[in-house]
């Protein structure tokens, strides 16, 4: 049998495909309390932990570096944003219109991760024909 890599780049993308979907439900809950006096917003560390493993790994090629990942040990957390900051004089400090913003940006990096998986599997398919 050979031994191929070939879903190494298939699983990160799926790793942050999933974080982003959490991070889409975190922002969702921001807007949800936007009015909530107190509430803090939060936000999804992954791509800042991605870079960071990545920048650990001492192979020199990004394919060596991706398929030698701990994907396991990888994954999206979620954290209090600007705790001791405010907005307003109720102690919350969500900006709607920058939580709006937020949002977008992470539903086409989404889009663009479920893009690029489907391309994947597309050329895997035309391959094997």
């Amino acid at each position: 049998m050979i031994n191929s890599n070939i879903f190494d780049y298939v699983n990160l993308m799926d790793k942050a495909a999933d974080a982003a979907w959490i991070r889409n439900e975190v922002i969702s809950n921001n807007i949800s309390n936007a009015t909530t006096p107190g509430y803090k917003r939060q936000d999804v560390t992954f791509e800042s932990e991605l870079e960071k493993a990545l920048s650990s790994v001492r192979y020199e090629t990004m394919d060596d570096k991706v398929a030698h990942l701990s994907l396991d040990r990888l994954n999206p957390r979620t954290y209090t944003d600007y705790a001791s900051f405010s907005y307003r004089l109720d102690g919350n400090n969500v900006d709607i219109e920058t939580e709006n913003v937020v949002l977008a940006k992470n539903q086409v990096k989404y889009e663009g991760l479920m893009m690029s998986i489907t391309r994947e599997f597309q050329n895997l398919k035309s391959v094997m024909k």
